[in-house]
């Protein structure tokens, strides 16, 4: 009878050993679906830094076209860096559409353009509804700052790019931080955003719509941004 007793006290102390061990697995399982939540954070804090110590990026903000009569951005192609300056090609809708070589250094905009003979010309883009493109590469404001400022960012599905594998994320940004950008945008309102991110957590692109231009109906724009560590130079003309 002893032995018996004793191998029931052996059999219930592993089946005690078993269930702590199970527990603890699943424990651990818990805390990983809580760690992956805040990586997302993570990973577009990592995004965010990349683009601020790259000594300048290849940018592009586009959309297909926009609201009848509104007055506003097209495209923006270029290069810009974090002085903050850019320098690149630009189109603008004022009924028609306007191209323009522009160099921009901190608050000065100069446009070289067909419609302003004479060659490069300081100009307010806000009278054509445009932003400044230097804001963009401010490294407080500008797009950089869009990645920790996400409300409610989420992980959702990935999708390859040549040979890289992309992590999107989206959320919601307040339209007051899109408005440090692009003027025009609501500040009231809130804009969808949708990143891809690449297993170095760079950001390779985005997409944002929201109210750009008030109650003309929701605009979207496409970003894409390709870091580099080369200085790149950009004077005013």
């Amino acid at each position: 009878m002893a032995t018996t007793n004793r191998l029931g006290r052996g059999t219930a102390a592993l089946v005690t050993t078993f269930l702590l061990l199970t527990a603890g697995c699943t424990d651990d399982r818990e805390d990983g679906d809580d760690g992956d939540e805040a990586s997302v954070e993570d990973r577009l804090a990592a995004a965010r830094a990349t683009l601020d110590d790259a000594e300048s990026i290849d940018f592009s903000l586009v959309t297909d076209e926009l609201p009848s009569g509104v007055r506003g951005l097209l495209s923006a192609v270029g290069t810009g860096i974090p002085a903050p300056a850019f320098e690149g090609d630009v189109t603008v809708s004022v009924g028609t559409s306007i191209d323009a070589e522009v160099i921009a250094l901190d608050d000065v905009v100069y446009a070289d353009s067909a419609f302003l003979p004479g060659g490069f010309t300081e100009v307010d883009p806000a009278l054509l509804g445009a932003p400044n493109p230097a804001d963009m590469f401010d490294t407080e404001t500008g797009v950089s700052n869009l990645l920790t400022s996400t409300v409610d960012p989420e992980a959702g599905e990935e999708s390859r790019d040549g040979e890289d594998i992309l992590t999107t994320i989206s959320g919601m940004l307040p339209g007051d931080l899109v408005a440090a950008l692009i003027p025009t945008a609501d500040e009231t309102g809130e804009f969808a955003v949708t990143y891809r991110l690449t297993d170095d957590d760079e950001l390779r692109d985005a997409q944002i719509s929201g109210p750009f231009y008030g109650d003309a109906g929701d605009v979207t724009y496409d970003l894409g941004v390709d870091p580099s560590d080369e200085p790149v130079d950009i004077i005013a003309p």
